[in-house]
This record gives C-alpha cells, structure tokens and sequence, in this order.
C-alpha cells in the first residue's frame, strides 16, 4: 500500500514531547494549582475574605504612583543636596522599573489569575497581564535603596524587609498574581538596583539633572 504521509511538524512535537517541555508545563501546573490555594483574600467569600481591607492597604504601598508622587515632594521641598542627590537617583530607580515591567509584560503577554478580581488601585493597560509582579519589583528595588542609602537603626531595617516580603506576599494571596510571577519580580527588582547603582546620577556626571532642582 501508499506510505503513511509523515505527520505535521507540530503534531511530532506533541507526540513526542521534550523533557524540557514537560517539566516546564509540570512546573506551570504546579504554580497555577498553588497560587490559586494561596489566594485566600482574592474575593470577599474566600477563606480569609475579612483581610482583603489590610490586602488592598499593602497593595497602595507598593503601588508606583505613591511612591513617585512622594520622591517628587521631597525633591521639590529638600534643602540638602545630598537627599536631592538620593531622592533624584529613587526617582530614576521608580522610573527604570515601571519601564522595564510594561516590557517585560508587554513581550510575555501572560494574564492574570483568573481567580482574581479587577478592583485594583489605578490600573493602566499593561496591567492587565501578570508577569512579573510590578509591585514585587518595586518592593525589591526600594528595599535594597532604603537599606543601603538610609541610616535606620536595626528594628527599621527588619521592618523594611519585612514590608518588602509582606507586599510581595499579599499580590498572591489577593489573587493579583502567580507565584512565580511574585518570584521574578522580586528577582528583577534586585537586580534593577544593582543597575541604578551603576548609573547612579550626581552632580558631576549629571550636571543638567541637578540644576532643574
């Protein structure tokens, strides 16, 4: 008889699946199953439904507007040079990471929890997608700055790092995000610190940036 035509390209993928490809989508399963048993606060019947109040409080403090809105304040009302110097370079640190989180969600494109309710604090396009955690980021990247350009005695920098993990947490169990969205977002906000440092703006490399203020 007529030899069998060969099959697709894609259907031999399917039948014959990579290890890679298998434990990614064991990997996938695993975060989706978990996120979702973890997001306890993600509606007002869920099992810890009375917390979404202090939720939705961690959420405003990490969210970006705030945190922009603030460092301008304080660049507009300082008479130090040097906290101008910090808070110009906290500025740029907000900036970079809003830049570079509508891009990284912009090329992953994943969307949220489906789990999770649309009320969230002023909310742009980009956001209706879930990787990375942008909060998870921000949380990251001000907790590196805080602790390494403000003097706090030792109870102020557990607190910070407490707030830090706390926010982070809270995107889960609000069912705004996945675990592993939460995981990349604090690992990418660690490292966008380490690149504000390296590009850290003063007077002598920045002279322009400065005289505005």
């Amino acid at each position: 008889g007529a030899a069998a035509a060969p099959l697709p390209e894609e259907d031999c993928m399917r039948l014959n699946p990579s290890f890679v490809g298998i434990a990614l989508s064991s990997l996938l399963a695993v975060d989706l199953w978990a996120s979702k048993r973890l997001g306890v606060c993600a509606g007002e019947g869920s099992a810890w439904g009375s917390a979404r109040p202090l939720m939705k409080v961690l959420e405003v403090s990490g969210h970006g507007i705030p945190w922009l809105l603030g460092t301008c304040y304080g660049l507009c009302h300082s008479d130090s040079s040097a906290a101008r110097e910090v808070l110009l370079n906290l500025l740029f640190a907000l900036l970079l990471d809003l830049v570079m989180v509508a891009v990284v969600k912009g090329l992953v494109k994943r969307p949220r929890p489906t789990h999770n309710k649309m009320d969230m604090f002023v909310t742009i396009s980009v956001d209706k997608y879930s990787f990375p955690s942008g909060h998870a980021t921000r949380a990251a990247l001000v907790c590196r700055f805080v602790l390494r350009h403000l003097v706090l005695a030792v109870p102020l920098r557990v607190l910070v790092v407490l707030w830090a993990l706390v926010v982070s947490i809270s995107r889960v169990m609000l069912g705004r995000h996945n675990m592993t969205d939460v995981l990349f977002g604090l690992v990418l906000g660690y490292a966008l610190y380490s690149v504000v440092e390296y590009c850290w703006l003063s007077p002598l490399n920045a002279p322009a940036l400065f005289a505005l203020w």
